[in-house]
C-alpha cells in the first residue's frame, strides 16, 4: 500500500502530465509549425482544475490525467521565470546594460507611466474606487516577461531593434515589481507612511549596489575554483547556487527573485565560463518554461468565460489594443521604425505574470473584492493566451511596414555569436597562445576556448578573449560565433578531443576553414577525414626544425639548410596529399 501511495502521489501525476505535454504535444505542434507556447497554454487549460478537473467528481478516473495542485505548478513556474531572466542576463554584461539605459529607463519608464495612468483612468471611469483603479493600472501595465522573451527567441528577433526595445521595457517592469508591491501595501494599510516607502526603496537600491560590487569580485574566483575540478556537474551546481543565492537576496530586500537571477547572469557573463554555463542550463530553462505556460493556461477558467462571454474577452482584447497603441506611440518617439514600433506594441499588450502577484496582494489587503480580483485575473490570463497568435501577426505586419526600409541591420554587439570575421582557437596552451599573439600583431580578432580553468583565468587577466568550455560541443562553438568565423584552429594536444572539435566545427559550418594540429600521420588522416582542410604534423614539423638547426650547427650555410628542409617539407606534403586522396577513394597521381 505504501508503494502504491508513492506511485500515485500528486507530484508524480503532475510530472507525468507535464512530460506528456513536453514529449508528445510539443513535437506534434512543431511538426505542424505551431508555437510550443500555444501547446502548453492549451494543455494547461485542458488538464487544469478549471478544465477537465471539473469532471473529476463525476468521473474519478480522470484524476490521473489532470493536475489537481495548481499551486505547485505555479511555484515551479516562478523557477522558470528565474532561469529565463538568468539566461537573458548571461547574454549581457554590465557595460552593455549601461549602454541600453535609454531603452530601460527611458522607454521602460515611459511605458509604465503612460499605460498605468491610462488603464487606471479607465478603471476609475467604470466606477471603481481610486485605490482599485491604481492597483489595476499598476498590475495591468506590466507585460509577460516569459512569453515575450520566449517568443522573440523562437522568432530569432532578440538581437533586433524590436527585441532590444522589448527587453528594455520588460527589464524596467521587473525593477518596478518591488515598488508596485510596496504601493499596494500602502493602499491596503500594511505600510503606513511615505517615509516607510522611501526607506524600503533605499534599502533595495543599496542591496542592488552591494550585489553588483561584491558579486563582481567573488563570482570569477569562485567559478575558477570550481572549474579546476573539470566537472560539468559541479559547474552546473555552482551556477545554480549563485542564481539561488542572489534570487533569495533580492527577495529578502523586497525585490523579485527574477531580478536576482538576472543580476547573477550579468555577473557570470563577465567570466570565462559564460558559454559553458549557458549551454548546460538551457534544458532546465526550456522545461521550466513549459511548466510556466501550463500554469498560465490553468489560470483561465472556460466556465467563467462562458458565464460572461462578452466582458472578459472584450476586456482582454481592449487591454491589448490600448497598450499596443500607447507603446506604438512611445516606440516612434524613441526612434523605432514604424514596423518595429507596431510589433513592439502588439508584443507587450498582454498582462504579465507579476500581475497575479500584485492582484493576490491587493486581495489579501482587502483592496479588491474576490469578484473583482477574479475578473482581473481572468482578463490577464486571457490576454496572455492570446499573445502567441498576436505575436505572429505582429511580426508579419511589422515586416510589411518596414519593407521599404529593408536595409540590413548591423549585428547586435551584445551577442558574442554575432561576431564576424574572427578566428576561433580551440585550445589555448602554448601553441594557441603563440597563435593568438601573432593574430594580435596583425590586428585579427579571435576568440579562444579551453578547459583549463586556471589557464583561462590567467589569460583573461592579461586581456585575452578566452573562455572556458568544451570546443567539441556544437552549441558551444555556435556561441563562439562559428557561423561567422573565418577559421577554426584546433591546437588541442589530446587526439580524441581534437577529432571531436574538428567534427563539431565541420558539422556546424561546412564552409569554415579548419586547421588542426595532429600528433602523427594516422591522427592527421583521421582529422582530414572529419573535415580539417589543413593538418600540421606535430612530430614532422618538430623533426624538420631540429634538422634545420643541426645542419646549421654542422656548418651548412643558412640558405642551404633552409632549402634542404623546405625540400623535405614539400616531399612530405606531397606524400600527405597522396595518402589523403587514396584514403578518400580518389585515383590518379598527385598534382
Amino acid at each position: 500500500m505504501a508503494d502504491a501511495a508513492i506511485i500515485h502521489a500528486p507530484i508524480f501525476q503532475d510530472a507525468a502530465v507535464l512530460l506528456v505535454a513536453a514529449g508528445v504535444i510539443a513535437p506534434i505542434l512543431f511538426r505542424l509549425r505551431l508555437s510550443p507556447i500555444i501547446g502548453f497554454l492549451c494543455v494547461g487549460v485542458l488538464v487544469g482544475p478549471n478544465g477537465l478537473g471539473r469532471l473529476v467528481g463525476a468521473f474519478p478516473w480522470m484524476e490521473a490525467v489532470v493536475i489537481a495542485d495548481q499551486a505547485s505548478v505555479q511555484a515551479l513556474s516562478e523557477i522558470a521565470i528565474v532561469l529565463l531572466m538568468f539566461a537573458i542576463g548571461i547574454e549581457l554584461s554590465l557595460e552593455r546594460l549601461i549602454g541600453m539605459r535609454r531603452l530601460v529607463f527611458g522607454l521602460g519608464g515611459a511605458q509604465m507611466a503612460l499605460c498605468g495612468l491610462a488603464i487606471g483612468a479607465i478603471a476609475y471611469a467604470f466606477g471603481n474606487p481610486l485605490n482599485v483603479a491604481i492597483v489595476a493600472g499598476i498590475a495591468l501595465g506590466l507585460s509577460s516577461t516569459a512569453i515575450v522573451l520566449q517568443t522573440l527567441t523562437e522568432q530569432g528577433k532578440f538581437a533586433r531593434p524590436v527585441g532590444r526595445a522589448a527587453f528594455g521595457v520588460l527589464l524596467f517592469q521587473d525593477l518596478m515589481v518591488a515598488p508596485a508591491l510596496i504601493v499596494v501595501g500602502f493602499l491596503g494599510g500594511a505600510i503606513g507612511t511615505f517615509a516607510s516607502i522611501g526607506a524600503a526603496l533605499a534599502s533595495a537600491a543599496i542591496a542592488l549596489g552591494v550585489i553588483l560590487v561584491v558579486g563582481r569580485q567573488l563570482a570569477g574566483p569562485f567559478l575558477r575554483f570550481v572549474g579546476s575540478a573539470r566537472s560539468r556537474e559541479v559547474l552546473v551546481a555552482a551556477s545554480l547556487l549563485i542564481i539561488l543565492a542572489l534570487s533569495m537576496t533580492t527577495q529578502a530586500f523586497g525585490l523579485s527573485a527574477a531580478l536576482g537571477a538576472f543580476l547573477a547572469g550579468l555577473l557570470l557573463a563577465e567570466t570565462e565560463f559564460r558559454h559553458e554555463i549557458e549551454h548546460d542550463l538551457e534544458p532546465f530553462k526550456g522545461l521550466m518554461l513549459g511548466l510556466f505556460f501550463m500554469g498560465v493556461g490553468m489560470s483561465v477558467d472556460p466556465v467563467a468565460i462562458l458565464a460572461d462571454p462578452l466582458w472578459a474577452p472584450l476586456s482582454a482584447v481592449g487591454l491589448i489594443l490600448l497598450k499596443a497603441v500607447l507603446i506604438l506611440a512611445l516606440g516612434l518617439v524613441f526612434k523605432l521604425s514604424r514596423g518595429a514600433a507596431v510589433e513592439l506594441g502588439l508584443l507587450l499588450g498582454q498582462g504579465g505574470e507579476f500581475a497575479f502577484v500584485i492582484f493576490a496582494a491587493a486581495l489579501q489587503g482587502n483592496i479588491l473584492s474576490p469578484e473583482v480580483a477574479e475578473f482581473m485575473l481572468l482578463v490577464t490570463g486571457l490576454s496572455m493566451v492570446l499573445t502567441p497568435p498576436i505575436a505572429a501577426f505582429a511580426g508579419w505586419i511589422g515586416a510589411r511596414l518596414d519593407r521599404s526600409q529593408a536595409a540590413p541591420t548591423a549585428p547586435d554587439p551584445m551577442l558574442v555569436q554575432d561576431s564576424e570575421g574572427h578566428v576561433i582557437i580551440a585550445g589555448f596552451g602554448r601553441v594557441g597562445q603563440m597563435i593568438g599573439h601573432i593574430l594580435d600583431t596583425q590586428q585579427t580578432p579571435y576568440l579562444a576556448i579551453d578547459l583549463d580553468a586556471e589557464r583561462v583565468a590567467a589569460r583573461r587577466k592579461a586581456g585575452g578573449s578566452v573562455f572556458y568550455g568544451d570546443a567539441g560541443r556544437a552549441d558551444i562553438l555556435k556561441r563562439m560565433g562559428l557561423d561567422n568565423a573565418r577559421a577554426v584552429l584546433v591546437t588541442n594536444n589530446d587526439p580524441e578531443a581534437a577529432e571531436r572539435i574538428v567534427a563539431a566545427a565541420r558539422a556546424g559550418n561546412p564552409k569554415v576553414a579548419i586547421i588542426a594540429r595532429a600528433r602523427d600521420r594516422a591522427h592527421a588522416q583521421r582529422l582530414a577525414a572529419l573535415g580539417a582542410q589543413e593538418v600540421v604534423h606535430e612530430t614532422i614539423e618538430a623533426s624538420l626544425q631540429m634538422a634545420d638547426l643541426t645542419l646549421r650547427a654542422l656548418g651548412v650555410p643558412d640558405d642551404g639548410a633552409r632549402a634542404i628542409v623546405e625540400s623535405e617539407r614539400l616531399i612530405e606534403r606531397l606524400a600527405w596529399a597522396e595518402e589523403t586522396r587514396l584514403a578518400n577513394g580518389q585515383a590518379g597521381p598527385a598534382s
